[in-house]
């Protein structure tokens, strides 16, 4: 693999903002975007809080009743086509592209790729499904199955912009966008491709949120503030959360004949499975700690080298301790001690968007010179001992981060970007 990779553009649709400035801003500040919400009308539910996405409205199924911020190049033929978080991922991209300097003629020529990840519209799939179920299976809308299904990211956004290069979407839950954009990065190191857009993306409604309830992964909390507390002892379940982000990753040479910014290089990536259960993280991280240090070994790397680690770290009870153990494993052990936290105590987790989000974060730490710190944690874990967990933003410049996702049946990825030298 001769071709290095760097990320040249970023777009936000996020629970902490819009756009790259405001995110940035509510990361150093650690403020949160959460709110208190009400559930299908119902106030008995336990869950009170999620990650909402402001200035969007999309709680009708139909695209003629939603509302968006202006500016935005959204035609008619691609948003009957759309499910409300594809709308998010529009906009995202569409952000990522100015960001870059990319024009949408610059996408066409078969040497830009792109990569989905989402769920697809659970809400929907239920509400196309329901229409169908009532008059028998007689009539359904012809964009039912392209605006719901997993794969829904695919379909609208490689079509809009016209991508004839690798198209494909991404399903392993929480860790989703963390493989779309591990196999972005190889693809431009193997020379397939020129650029990659990564997109992730998801709803933050009932239909999204609520089923993880009945695991019991959500948490009771009722104040927006605290909800979500990674690491924390009394952490008791994550926060739901949508939103979209696309990246977009590019061959260091093309970026820099096109005197494109570059936010920081992508310089390997790991994955590995725990082999344990269905739902529930390995209890001692193995699977995790296999993914970084593959991760490392791709990047040709040690423990010693790393800056900061943005953890997966939902703020669910078995979740956070199995990441602990793992980062203690490849870090402590080593007598390495970066700096670690997870930015899900000001987003809330957006579930398969989570990767390319903090990915996104990341790559805003490396080139603003910042680290994140770790909102609501007073009384850290006993598994967290040995690990640097700072409270709050250290105005300290990273120079290689770390990102860290895990999804269900134990997937884990991990990515490493550095500072462009």
């Amino acid at each position: 693999m001769t071709h290095r990779a760097v990320i040249t553009g970023l777009g936000f649709i996020t629970s902490i903002g819009n756009d790259r400035p405001t995110v940035t801003t509510n990361l150093r500040a650690l403020r949160p975007g959460l709110a208190r919400i009400e559930f299908m009308g119902n106030p008995d539910l336990p869950v009170k809080v999620a990650g909402t996405i402001k200035d969007f409205d999309v709680a009708s199924p139909s695209w003629r009743d939603w509302r968006h911020p202006s500016g935005y190049n959204l035609p008619r033929e691609i948003l009957r086509s759309l499910p409300p978080h594809g709308l998010y991922a529009l906009c995202a991209t569409d952000q990522a592209l100015v960001d870059a300097g990319l024009s949408p003629t610059d996408l066409t020529d078969g040497t830009t790729g792109l990569y989905g990840a989402s769920a697809g519209s659970a809400f929907l799939l239920h509400h196309h499904l329901a229409q169908l179920h009532a008059v028998r299976g007689e009539r359904g809308n012809p964009m039912g199955v392209v605006s719901s299904i997993a794969g829904t990211l695919n379909f609208n956004l490689a079509a809009h912009y016209h991508i004839r290069g690798a198209v494909g979407g991404f399903a392993a839950a929480c860790a989703s966008s963390s493989h779309a954009l591990g196999c972005a990065l190889d693809d431009i190191r193997l020379g397939r491709q020129t650029r990659m857009l990564v997109v992730g993306a998801e709803e933050a409604n009932a239909e999204s949120i609520l089923p993880f309830a009945a695991m019991r992964a959500l948490t009771s909390r009722d104040d927006p503030l605290t909800a979500s507390r990674p690491f924390d002892r009394t952490r008791n379940g994550f926060v739901g959360a949508g939103g979209a982000v696309c990246l977009i990753l590019e061959e260091l040479g093309s970026a820099r004949r096109r005197g494109a910014p570059i936010y920081a290089e992508l310089v390997g990536w790991g994955q590995a499975a725990d082999g344990h259960n269905v739902a529930v993280s390995h209890p001692e991280g193995t699977g995790l700690a296999d993914a970084m240090q593959r991760a490392l070994a791709d990047a040709a790397l040690g423990p010693a080298d790393v800056d900061y680690v943005n953890a997966h770290a939902t703020s669910t009870v078995a979740g956070d301790r199995s990441e602990a153990l793992a980062l203690g494993n490849v870090f402590t052990a080593a007598g390495a001690h970066p700096r670690i936290s997870s930015t899900k105590g000001l987003t809330g987790h957006p579930l398969s968007l989570a990767g390319v989000m903090e990915a996104g974060f990341c790559a805003l730490a490396l080139r603003e010179g910042f680290i994140p710190g770790n909102a609501n944690l007073t009384d850290p874990d006993e598994a967290c001992a040995g690990l640097d967990l700072p409270r709050t933003t250290l105005d300290d410049s990273p120079d290689v981060v770390l990102n860290n996702s895990s999804g269900f049946g134990g997937s884990n990825v991990c990515h490493v970007l550095r500072r462009l030298t």
